[in-house]
């Protein structure tokens, strides 16, 4: 296509758009008009249609009408797993016999646009986590929506993907040195980290590739891509121009998801999230992790990218520039990941052990925090049981805990060796295990905290009696078994457990802080 043809395109898709500002889907006629790098989305009352940008971009090409209908038509394809009630057809934009314009007429196609149904805009999780209101039963529900997206997700070799990884990335470093008010330094380091990072991981992804972990998946699963759809997450508006930039690691993919709830300051969700996906991908996934800083880092960079390229389109709008700039300096920090941590949490059952673990983990280390191992669900999975099934008396003999204590060691160690911190979550009742597990963090050079929760016997009992779908299997009998137990020295931290979950949470943190501050 010539520059003439280009222009005459843009000038064309100018009149449909005005066309379309007019209708019942456009601001005149009472909808609305969403404009993004790629697209213009028009809301009707109950409709949506979404039409491509006739424009060349680093990444995309939907300069001619047939490629844009093309565009459509994939589109339409590629969400159709994971949210059928949302995408409708692909519909045209004729050309009338007077020289005027309908949808879906009998003229000559003049555009093409995807049709939707609508949701309401405030379910969309950008606005939901811009709420602050992402609680952990949704956070779980958006991590299983996810991994069931990538467990039907078609296996690819990799080759395209670990060649596109350095691309991404210069891609992303030479739009920041075309950016007004950017630190030129800050653009250089971030830069010299990713592609450092990029080249000494090529054997893991490799090796990941060859575990079947790289896919064709979502390809841009940041929150605005994720809706609640009668109270359940659907994930939309898949990658349908090149099927070689969604075709990645799904930790790639789901480090969008994360990342993005970590720009929201949404932490704990963000580790709620983290946690529940590696809980569905099983223990292989966990020696990934290694990967994450760079995954998040680059998709920080990438959203930074886009939300540049959008404000100039908007003639530099300041808000989506800074907007786009916290991406960019959250980029730069998940590049650079803290030394791992490990802490151990013990005491009797409900002293709170679980809940705490799960207030910590997202607090500990980088983004997306801490991998919390328990030993309920380790205990089940030895099993081959759901983690809500109750086992047998024979399931708690002595030779069966310490198979359970040798599990949760031997995963701390599988994921710290991938530098990411790590929380335990068991009884920790007998000295010899404590001290083994404190021995594994000494062993490896890492920092560990030990954390011994307590509380009164009538506290812990209305606690196992309120327990509904928990892994844990402890009863009253259990709870008062346990106060005959010999607990022997404990030298870790003693934390009164007895209060709210808020004040345990608050007291573990000031033993964290001051163990920090020790070092």
């Amino acid at each position: 296509m010539n520059d003439r043809e280009a222009a005459t395109e843009v000038d064309l898709q100018r009149q449909v758009l005005e066309f379309l500002d007019r209708s019942s889907f456009g601001p005149a006629g009472g909808g609305k008009r969403i404009d993004t790098h790629a697209s213009m989305v028009f809301l009707g009352a109950d409709r949506v249609l979404k039409v491509k940008r006739a424009c060349r971009l680093p990444f995309l090409d939907y300069s001619t009408l047939e490629k844009r209908h093309h565009a459509c038509e994939e589109e339409l394809r590629v969400n159709a797993g994971n949210a059928p009630e949302l995408y409708r057809r692909v519909v045209a934009v004729t050309r009338k016999a007077d020289g005027g314009f309908e949808i879906d007429g009998v003229g000559t196609p003049v555009e093409w646009a995807v049709e939707m149904t609508r949701f309401d805009d405030a379910q969309a999780l950008e606005r939901v986590a811009a709420a602050k209101s992402i609680d952990p039963a949704l956070a779980t529900a958006v991590a299983d929506a996810i991994w069931q997206s990538h467990d039907r997700a078609l296996r690819a070799d990799g080759e395209s993907w670990f060649a596109s990884i350095l691309t991404i990335i210069g891609r992303n470093t030479a739009k920041f040195r075309t950016v007004r008010g950017l630190d030129p330094a800050a653009i250089n380091r971030l830069d010299a980290a990713s592609g450092d990072a990029a080249t000494a991981l090529q054997p893991l992804l490799r090796q990941r590739a060859g575990q079947g972990y790289v896919r064709r998946c979502h390809g841009d699963l940041h929150l605005a891509n994720i809706a609640l759809v009668d109270g359940r997450p659907l994930l939309f508006d898949a990658i349908e121009f090149d099927p070689v930039i969604a075709t990645t690691d799904v930790l790639y993919d789901l480090a969008f998801t994360v990342m993005d709830l970590v720009h929201f300051d949404q932490v704990a969700a963000a580790n709620e999230l983290f946690n529940r996906y590696l809980a569905r991908a099983g223990d292989e996934a966990l020696d990934g992790l290694r990967l994450l800083p760079l995954f998040l880092s680059v998709r920080a960079a990438i959203r930074a990218h886009v939300l540049f390229m959008k404000s100039e389109q908007a003639g530099n709008d300041d808000a989506v520039w800074q907007e786009a700039k916290r991406y960019f300096d959250l980029a730069g920090r998940l590049i650079v990941p803290e030394p791992p941590l490990l802490v151990a949490i013990g005491g009797l059952s409900g002293t709170g052990k679980s809940l705490l673990a799960r207030g910590l983990a997202g607090l500990i280390g980088s983004p997306p925090g801490a991998v919390i191992v328990r030993s309920d669900v380790v205990r089940k999975h030895l099993f081959g049981v759901d983690e809500t099934t109750t086992l047998p008396e024979a399931a708690y003999q002595a030779d069966v805990t310490a198979r359970v204590y040798d599990r949760l060691s031997g995963t701390a160690h599988r994921v710290l060796a991938q530098g990411c911190p790590v929380v335990l979550d068991a009884a920790y009742l007998q000295e010899a295990e404590r001290a083994e597990i404190a021995h594994l963090a000494g062993s490896r050079g890492i920092r560990f905290v030990g954390l011994f929760l307590t509380a009164d016997l009538d506290t812990r009992l209305s606690r196992i009696a309120r327990r509904k779908n928990d892994a844990s299997d402890a009863t009253k009998d259990v709870a008062l078994k346990q106060e005959t137990f010999a607990t022997g020295a404990v030298e870790w931290h003693i934390i009164d457990a007895s209060g709210t979950p808020e004040q345990s949470l608050r007291s573990a943190r000031t033993v964290l802080v001051a163990a920090a501050d020790e070092r």
